[in-house]
């Protein structure tokens, strides 16, 4: 009876493991899947609904078209001169150091450089790499928005825009006022200055050129027509800043940004002529090695299998570096145990592709690593990086998909969280989603890499620091049908199995750096705790 009663509560003791098992993966697996409802396209759209509304808004500007006004000529070919011109002085003074006498405009038609049979080719391909590039960079934060009359005063409340040191029309002014005898506004700015480019019948104007400008009639329609010709040209050199302009009339006060910024030259890379993609011309791999030479050299039989042409990029701060060689293999050596951020900066500042593959030294490639697949999510989305899944010899695959946020904590600093999971799933590619943090196997544009660098500071232990540098400017995708393995690591956990070099290279990777990753959190990223799971 004793032995029956044991056999019942063994099964019993088990069908409860299993369950709490079950159930417990049923949670992980609800808590990585999204809804259908979160299913987003962040494809590159041409055309939107704001846009229409901007020009609805644009063509309300086109009233008091018929009031006559007169061009000023200065004002007229300032703004005029914001269209790009590139000429050289076509007088030339032969002597001798005549170029350090007399300083002179030199110009250079960059097309040359390109052979005339070529050239509607390449023109055709940057064209098409711009349209790309502004539709992931501009946002509708950079349009023109005009706030109709709701007090009499109408203005633009956001999208206008001009390069430092020069002039821009302001659109979108206006007055909508009961009937009075003299109608008038002032415009007051504090880092350039006001003018006119045209003249109205009618119409008084005060303060040209000065930083306060003052415009008076007895016609409303005159006084809007004027104001369709108001200037604004900045005076105060800084690349990238805003001024606040203040617009009032009787009674009435308002106050709108004009935008003071250099624009930003895009970083474009030529994908080539061929109608596919090119991994070799598009991809370049990088690596950071240390004292693994043997899991490196599977590495790179393994990506030669699949990509016998690809750029492999490899640094490497061995105390004793051997020689990596071979077609497409560019082997930097660094100081002896420079660390692991530091070898990826090295890495990826020798890249001259369009995007960056960034692999660890003891993974696999394999038929399911797919870099095709990575580069069409890239070129259809506006993502900067998308991540793959690693697979583990016991044949775990993981992700490591994380969402980021941060929370204003006061004097003593911010909070960071972090959360297993991911926001939605990307439309059209229905295993990938959108996150803010991914395995240590992605693919990124290489420009927005650089952009947010790798902290030399952390040697031997880091990861998600990168995503947290990079948080709000780094646009983060994970698709789990791109799968790398990983070499296994069971041998070298075995006491017999373990080699010298496994020895030496666990010393310095687990060496404990906690302390340094958390003073940087504290001092750098300006954080009190972080939260995750």
């Amino acid at each position: 009876m004793k032995l029956i009663m044991r056999v019942l509560k063994r099964k019993i003791l088990v069908c409860c493991v299993i369950l709490i098992s079950f159930a417990v993966a049923v949670l992980h697996w609800t808590s990585q899947t999204p809804t259908l409802v979160s299913l987003v396209s962040i494809q590159k759209q041409a055309e939107s609904t704001i846009q229409m509304l901007l020009e609805s808004n644009l063509n309300q500007l086109k009233n008091y078209s018929s009031i006559p006004y007169h061009l000023k000529p200065s004002l007229a070919n300032a703004v005029a001169r914001n269209g790009c011109v590139c000429e050289g002085d076509k007088w030339r003074i032969k002597v001798p150091f005549g170029d350090l006498l007399f300083s002179q405009v030199w110009a250079a038609d960059l097309h040359t450089a390109f052979r005339a049979s070529d050239l509607d080719n390449i023109n055709q391909r940057r064209q098409k790499e711009y349209l790309n590039f502004r539709k992931r960079t501009n946002t509708a934060a950079d349009l023109l928005i005009v706030a109709q009359a709701n007090s009499p005063l109408q203005y633009p409340t956001q999208g206008v825009e001009v390069r430092p040191r020069k002039s821009t029309l302001i659109h979108g002014l206006g007055l909508n006022y009961k009937s009075q005898s003299v109608y008038s506004v002032s415009l007051t700015a504090t880092m350039g200055t006001f003018d006119v480019a045209a003249l109205v019948d009618g119409v008084q104007i005060s303060g040209e050129g000065e930083m306060h400008m003052n415009i008076s009639s007895s016609q409303l329609s005159a006084l809007n027509r004027q104001l369709q010709f108001i200037t604004y040209t900045n005076t105060i050199f800084h690349p990238n800043t805003v001024d606040v302009v203040q617009f009032g009339t009787e009674g009435f006060l308002a106050a709108f940004t004009i935008k003071i910024r250099h624009a930003i030259p895009p970083k474009l890379y030529d994908p080539g002529s061929k109608k596919e993609y090119n991994i070799s011309a598009l991809v370049t791999i990088a690596a950071k090695t240390f004292l693994r030479y043997d899991k490196l050299q599977d590495l790179i039989d393994s990506i030669r299998q699949f990509y016998p042409t690809i750029t492999i990029i490899i640094a490497d701060d061995s105390e004793h570096p051997k020689p990596v060689t071979g077609p497409y293999i560019e082997h930097y050596i660094m100081p002896f145990g420079k660390g692991w951020f530091a070898g990826r900066n090295l890495a990826i500042s020798q890249v001259t592709t369009k995007y960056v593959l960034w692999v660890d030294d003891d993974f696999i490639f394999t038929s399911n690593t797919k870099l095709e697949k990575m580069v069409e999510v890239l070129e259809s989305t506006t993502l900067d990086l998308v991540g793959g899944a690693v697979r583990e010899a016991t044949g775990y695959t993981a992700t490591f998909r994380h969402t980021l946020s941060t929370e204003e904590g006061g004097e003593n600093g911010d909070c960071l969280h972090y959360r297993k999971g991911f926001y939605h799933v990307l439309e059209g590619f229905p295993n990938c989603v959108v996150t803010d943090a991914v395995i240590n196997f992605f693919m990124a544009r290489t420009d927005k890499v650089r952009q947010v660098g790798f902290d030399p500071r952390l040697a031997r232990v880091a990861h998600l620091e990168f995503f947290v540098d990079g948080l709000g400017s780094l646009h983060v995708g994970s698709c789990d049908d791109v799968i790398i393995n990983h070499a296994s690591k069971i041998k070298a956990l075995l006491p017999w199995g373990e080699t010298e070099t496994d020895k030496a290279y666990s010393k310095f990777r687990h060496h404990n750096t906690s302390s340094i990753q958390n003073a940087l959190y504290y001092f750098k990223n300006r954080l009190k705790c972080i939260t995750g799971n």
